[in-house]
């Protein structure tokens, strides 16, 4: 019997976006309404992954594999992927897949929705006639993705998810149209203070940072860069830090077999009833019910 595996590798990524935020700052957003991420992964040498959504989910979905390989099987279609070789699943749409046993794929996927994403869909199947695609190696493709992964570990502005999901859009048209795929220049603002006092914040995740811890970071004052931080963000740099926190223990819920009490201890919160609450009040759910419900996914 061929074992079977969800989640779990060496090296994994992935994040999954408070539904509440996607509500919030996404699906009502006419910037980026029309596309933007619910999920994101990397899996490298996925050995036994394997998922079967007989139903299909309300997202789509897309896996592009750059190693090993496997199978995926999008309706009644099956394909034999390799190295290159990338598959989507339209929302709604029965879907199985897996990696090989011997050689397992790495792949990078994500989720995503709205009603540009649905012509995205629709257009690549009308010009392919298929759901599976190959493309040769690009690591400017693979920097697009690494920016949207960085990104979103920054957290939850209203201007930082605008700019993830416009970049997505970018990405996407990378499968789309890949032979006038274009070298794109990174933006990485290292003198911005709050863009450093986010990279201090994820430096301290299992620290009890405060307003004048952060701030003297950067030297300038309290109330001045509460104000600053504000004005970009919509939070304030504590509720900002907390997101952190949530968004790092999610991973914690997901890919290992921590207790709620030991992820709360790695995240620098010594009362787990504490954590439990903000993790509730930012995700919605409880942590023991995010790690069953979200187990699940890609």
């Amino acid at each position: 019997m061929i074992e079977k595996k969800k989640d779990g590798f060496d090296g994994q990524r992935a994040i999954v976006l408070p539904r509440t935020i996607l509500s919030k700052y996404c699906s009502r957003n006419p910037l980026i309404a029309g596309a933007y991420l619910t999920d994101i992964g990397y899996y490298p040498k996925a050995k036994f992954h394997y998922r079967m959504r007989a139903q299909g989910i309300d997202q789509h979905i897309l896996i592009y594999n750059i190693e090993g390989f496997g199978w995926a099987k999008v309706g009644n279609k099956k394909f034999l992927i390799s190295p290159g070789d990338f598959f989507i699943i339209p929302a709604g749409e029965a879907n199985c897949y897996a990696a090989d046993e011997n050689n397992p794929w790495s792949i990078y996927w994500i989720h995503f929705k709205g009603q540009t994403a649905d012509a995205f869909i629709q257009t690549y199947f009308q010009r392919a006639g298929t759901y599976f695609g190959r493309l040769p190696y690009n690591e400017h493709r693979i920097h697009l993705f690494n920016e949207l992964y960085k990104h979103l570990e920054r957290g939850y502005s209203r201007d930082n998810l605008s700019y993830v999901n416009m970049l997505l859009l970018h990405f996407l048209s990378s499968f789309l149209f890949d032979p006038i795929f274009n070298e794109a220049s990174s933006i990485d603002n290292e003198t911005d203070v709050i863009h450093q006092s986010i990279l201090y914040m994820q430096q301290n995740m299992s620290s009890i940072l405060t307003l004048q811890n952060i701030s003297a970071h950067v030297h300038i004052s309290m109330s001045h860069y509460a104000f600053l931080f504000k004005k970009k963000t919509g939070f304030s740099p504590i509720e900002y830090f907390n997101h952190l926190k949530i968004q790092k223990a999610c991973q914690y819920l997901q890919f290992t077999s921590m207790r709620i009490k030991e992820i709360a201890y790695q995240l620098g919160i010594e009362d787990p009833y504490y954590f439990s609450r903000l993790f509730a009040k930012v995700m919605g759910i409880s942590p023991k019910e995010y790690r069953n419900k979200y187990i699940s996914k890609t």
